[in-house]
């Protein structure tokens, strides 16, 4: 399952519709053009409060997944904590896949 979801996010980056970072990912929410936003499980505890948070108010979907180095590697980064997906295609298709498990 997991080596799918890394590989769609592999897709969506290449393809420009993903964003990495805990600043660019808040300014893609406010925004409302973050479709679903990916949290690594190691994120720190006030990290995952804002996000959590700020997803809850807009009614973003928010996936916990995996560690910020296992994500990095998905996306070509060394390690990456929080990421966003601006299309609704890869978005979907992501939550399908993780739903699944």
């Amino acid at each position: 399952m997991d080596n799918k979801i890394f590989g769609f996010l592999g897709l969506a980056m290449r393809a420009g519709k993903l964003d990495i970072g805990e600043q660019r990912v808040k300014e893609r929410i406010k925004d409302k053009k973050a479709e679903l936003v990916i949290l690594s499980d190691d994120a720190s505890l006030n990290t995952k409060k804002k996000i959590t948070d700020m997803c809850n108010f807009r009614d973003i979907r928010l996936i916990v997944l995996s560690d910020r180095y296992t994500l990095g590697k998905s996306v070509g980064r060394e390690f990456a904590v929080v990421l966003s997906v601006s299309y609704s295609g890869f978005s979907k298709r992501i939550e399908e896949l993780f739903d699944e498990e």
